[in-house]
């Protein structure tokens, strides 16, 4: 029988902000991606969040970004790779030490935005990334955009890693996503979305914005949390796949959630 992890980026409010749909979100999901503060997210959310994702046996993601809360981290930084390295560090620590609080273990690292795009892209970048998460613990899954330096870079310095693909986001011909200041980048239909990934998850194939079919492996399944539509595209796509046979599982994790 097929599995697959199903994820989306949480905890993304801050201060008086409240950001996405959390409590709900959670309750569909498999994995959440935790903001650790530097594109979103504060100590408070923090703890919230993975307080309430812990008693619902949710997986737990340090989601780390660039510094820019104006922004939400999808503003592209030039940054070194000792920089990424050691803001990315910093990051999965704060989400490592919240964790402790709660006798919660956390379990993989996925970066954010523009700083997700980069690693992507970016060979220096992505093993910066990767072996900060090394560093800071070796066991911890590296979630990356499927096919990427990023997969490449983790696997590179002996991290297990996740091939993760997009519900509510086009692609472009050569596997990545298109750029959000493009009109057709979001999907907004969630049956087209959802028909979508489980022809990513059965066939290993997508329909990039040209028509063009590529290859894609589906290892996670991400839903951003921010979408207006997230909640009703997660009840959707968590019902089509198990209608579909496909096991709703953690990477790594041999138990269904």
């Amino acid at each position: 029988m097929k599995s697959v992890d199903l994820n989306s980026d949480l905890g993304e409010s801050f201060g008086a902000y409240t950001i996405g749909n959390d409590e709900n979100v959670l309750e569909f999901i498999s994995s959440a991606n935790i903001a650790c503060g530097y594109h979103a997210g504060d100590h408070n959310v923090m703890m919230r969040t993975i307080e309430l994702a812990n008693s619902l046996g949710v997986g737990i993601g340090a989601h780390p970004g660039f510094p820019d809360l104006g922004g939400f981290g999808r503003r592209d930084m030039k940054m070194t790779a000792d920089e990424v390295f050691n803001l990315v560090a910093y990051q999965v620590g704060a989400i490592q030490g919240v964790a402790n609080v709660h006798q919660a273990r956390v379990a993989h690292v996925k970066p954010h935005g523009a700083l997700y795009n980069s690693a992507a892209k970016t060979p220096a970048i992505a093993r910066a990334i990767a072996s900060a998460v090394y560093a800071v613990n070796p066991e911890l899954v590296l979630y990356g955009l499927a096919g990427s330096e990023l997969i490449r870079a983790g696997r590179d310095v002996g991290l297990t890693v996740a091939q993760e693909v997009f519900a509510d986001r086009t692609y472009q011909p050569d596997g990545t996503l298109t750029p959000r200041s493009e009109q057709n980048a979001m999907i907004h239909d969630a049956d087209i979305a959802v028909g979508r990934v489980i022809r990513m998850v059965n066939e290993q194939q997508v329909t990039a914005v040209n028509g063009e079919d590529i290859a894609i492996q589906a290892d996670t399944i991400c839903v951003h949390g921010d979408e207006p539509e997230a909640l009703r595209l997660v009840q959707q796509l968590r019902a089509q796949l198990v209608a579909e046979g496909i096991k709703i599982q953690r990477v790594g994790v041999n138990v269904n959630v």
